[in-house]
């Protein structure tokens, strides 16, 4: 099983030094995978009809997955960079699509893309996306982007999107890995249906039990198990043998990667953080993982 770290973003202040400080040392530890979040802007929860009700404002930093991994694929030369999730629906799909193409060519093909549908509509308004239609029109973008990613002269006539013979030039020399991410049953489905492997939220849903259920739903789509990822973010903070306990577990249901969350745990330098994380790393390697 994969052993990878989730970047605390929130909690450094978009200090660009914690970007090259922790992409560095999570690769010399021997982490497998660096994976981030994404919100391209924040907004105030106050006042809005429908309500924000996710967990980040105008208050919280991120940095663009595609900037940062760009600038993490120069310094690095092992660690997988993952995103998890981008938020699809809100960016036009050519764009993502070379953008992802040049990430993973750059890289070296270190690039898995963990895309969902978010929860901002503010975020959808901002970047002229229409918020109601983003679960289908994910669906959509996912189709086309396997298609650009091919290289060839590409027509494509959809809801969403319309390319009249163009190609993607220099395409990626892969078909990049999509992995769904979320925790409603419709996530799980659309995962089932066309995706790579699943990116399970374990805070915000039961992953123990919803990785059941999209074993269930990958059986009825006809589509093995093996190949198929299954990623657990462990979201809410845990102390280094909790963690191992978790991973134990997720590793006997299949789980074929975890993700350590070191946020909501009052940590405040970049320091601190890597040292949680070396606590985490050193007990997993002593109970074999």
């Amino acid at each position: 099983m994969k052993i990878g770290a989730i970047y605390p973003q929130i909690e450094l202040k978009g200090d660009p030094h914690a970007v090259r400080e922790i992409g560095l040392a999570v690769e010399d530890m021997g982490f497998d995978h660096l994976l981030v979040y994404d919100h391209i802007i924040g907004a105030v929860h106050e006042g809005r009809e429908p309500k924000l009700w996710g967990p980040y404002s105008e208050k919280d930093p991120f940095h663009d997955p595609f900037v940062m991994f760009a600038y993490l694929a120069g310094i690095t030369s092992r660690i997988e960079l993952v995103t998890g999730i981008l938020i699809l629906p809100q960016r036009q799909t050519v764009i993502v699509a070379r953008q992802a193409a040049d990430l993973d060519l750059l890289s070296h093909e270190r690039f898995r893309m963990g895309i969902g549908i978010g929860w901002n509509h503010v975020e959808y308004d901002v970047l002229g996306q229409d918020f109601s239609t983003r679960g289908k029109r994910s669906e959509e973008q996912i189709e086309l982007l396997r298609t650009l990613w091919r290289g060839e002269v590409t027509s494509f006539n959809g809801i969403f999107d319309k390319v009249d013979r163009a190609a993607l030039n220099p395409a990626p020399k892969r078909q990049i890995p999509i992995w769904i991410g979320g925790f409603a049953d419709v996530a799980l489905r659309r995962a089932a249906k066309i995706g790579d492997g699943f990116i399970f939220a374990d805070g915000a849903g039961d992953a123990f039990t919803q990785v059941e259920t999209l074993k269930k739903l990958l059986r009825e789509e006809g589509r093995p198990l093996d190949g198929f990822g299954l990623q657990n973010n462990m979201l809410k903070p845990k102390s280094a043998e909790e963690v191992v306990e978790t991973a134990l577990r997720w590793r006997d249901v299949g789980g074929t990667h975890i993700g350590i969350n070191t946020m909501g745990m009052g940590l405040t330098t970049a320091h601190q953080h890597l040292a949680y994380l070396g606590r985490c790393l050193d007990a997993l390697q002593a109970a074999g993982l």
